[in-house]
């Protein structure tokens, strides 16, 4: 019986165990040929943090594509430091409206970046987005201080989370402006995304506004 009385059909029930298997199948694997996919991710064991600063909030013991964690860091604060990297991105794709909850399509489109990323540079995907997160989060930032007519900017040293939590959302808005309107998938701009970021190049989205965040700071000291 359902909340209000009624009998559910037997329609939901085939559409609620669809649901939960095609999940079960992201989180196990996806099949034979999704194992082979893992192995892309799987064969590198160590991704290495470069920034010695951040090595606590970038998460890379899980080196799959798929850790999902079913909101298990969502209910203490702080506690998303220590989320794996790569969920952390695939909820940061999760977004504007017509994306919320759809968890089964961005993790498809952060496998197919993987793999897109894995076969133009020859590096393991993990990595170069590990390196796209340490070169896209602002060092300095500025903030409002006063209150009512008298307000004037700061610049602020930013703490290390909110670098990696800026750096995800930079990286992601600059993915989905990208793919808005253009031939190439969301795939596809995700993947130039981040090797440009990892490269430092200033084609990357979120290398031109980090460097945009950090000048306006610096005028402001």
């Amino acid at each position: 019986m359902g909340r209000n009385g009624l009998r559910r059909s037997s329609e939901t029930w085939t559409w609620k165990k669809d649901r939960r298997s095609a999940m079960a199948k992201l989180v196990d694997g996806w099949t034979k040929e999704g194992m082979r996919r893992r192995t892309i991710a799987d064969a590198y064991t160590s991704v290495e943090v470069k920034d010695i600063s951040l090595t606590d909030y970038i998460n890379v013991n899980h080196a799959v594509y798929v850790p999902h964690t079913a909101g298990r860091y969502a209910k203490k604060q702080f506690a998303k430091g220590r989320m794996p990297i790569v969920e952390r991105l695939v909820n940061a794709l999760m977004m504007n409206g017509r994306n919320n909850g759809k968890k089964i399509m961005a993790v498809r489109i952060v496998q197919h970046a993987f793999e897109i990323i894995n076969l133009v540079t020859e590096q393991n995907p993990i990595q170069v987005l590990v390196d796209a997160i340490v070169n896209t989060g602002p060092r300095e930032d500025s903030t409002r201080i006063g209150s009512q007519g008298t307000v004037r900017r700061q610049a602020v040293d930013v703490s290390p989370l909110r670098r990696v939590n800026q750096a995800i959302s930079l990286l992601t808005t600059g993915t989905r402006e990208s793919a808005f309107h253009n031939s190439k998938s969301v795939s596809e701009c995700l993947a130039d995304e981040l090797v440009n970021a990892a490269k430092g190049s200033s084609n990357s989205y979120a290398i031109k506004k980090k460097d945009e965040l950090e000048r306006v700071a610096k005028s402001n000291r």
